[in-house]
C-alpha cells in the first residue's frame, strides 16, 4: 500500500491545505492527515475543534484519516507504515524550509521520501497565520477555510 502523512497543526486547517490533500488522494491509498501535538506550543483552537474541522473537510474521502500523534513525525510514519511525508509548498520560502525537513528525515529515514505538491496560485497565499490573525481581529476569514471558527 501507498500510505502518506501529511503532517501539521492546522490550527485551522485551511482551503490550501485541503487543496493539497484532494491532489494527492488520486496519488496514494491511504493519506493520515496528522496532527502534531506539542505540549510546549500553545494553540489558538483546541485539539477537538482541529480535529473536528479536518473530518468534516474529508468525509467524502475514504482514504483519508485524521488522527493526533505525539514525538517525531519519521516514527509516526514507521508506526503506520508510511513510507511518503505529503507537503505542500506556496511558495519559494516554503520549499526551502521544508526542503531542510526532508532532508533531515531522509537521514533519519532513508526509506520514508517527501513529496511536494504545490499550491494552487489563488491560494498561495493563504496560512493558518493569516487566517488567526483575521480571526483575532474580527476579519473576514470565510474566503480561507470551509468553515466557521467558533
Amino acid at each position: 500500500m501507498r500510505i502518506a502523512v501529511f503532517p501539521g497543526s492546522f490550527d485551522p486547517l485551511t482551503k490550501g491545505h485541503e487543496e493539497i490533500v484532494r491532489k494527492a488522494v488520486p496519488l496514494f491509498d491511504k493519506i493520515y492527515v496528522a496532527i502534531g501535538e506539542n505540549a510546549n506550543k500553545k494553540y489558538c483552537f483546541p485539539i477537538e475543534k482541529r480535529l473536528q474541522w479536518i473530518r468534516q473537510a474529508f468525509a467524502d474521502e475514504s482514504k483519508v484519516e485524521v488522527v493526533v500523534y505525539e514525538g517525531l513525525t519519521i516514527d509516526f510514519c514507521r508506526k503506520v507504515g508510511a513510507r511518503f511525508i505529503l507537503r505542500g509548498l506556496r511558495n519559494s520560502m516554503d520549499f526551502q524550509y521544508e526542503k531542510d525537513i526532508a532532508e533531515a528525515n531522509r537521514h533519519l529515514a532513508p526509506e520514508v521520501e517527501t513529496i511536494f505538491l504545490l499550491s494552487s496560485p489563488e491560494l498561495a497565499h493563504v496560512s493558518s497565520s493569516l487566517v488567526r490573525e483575521l480571526y483575532h481581529h474580527q476579519g473576514n476569514y470565510s474566503e480561507y477555510v470551509s468553515f466557521e471558527l467558533k
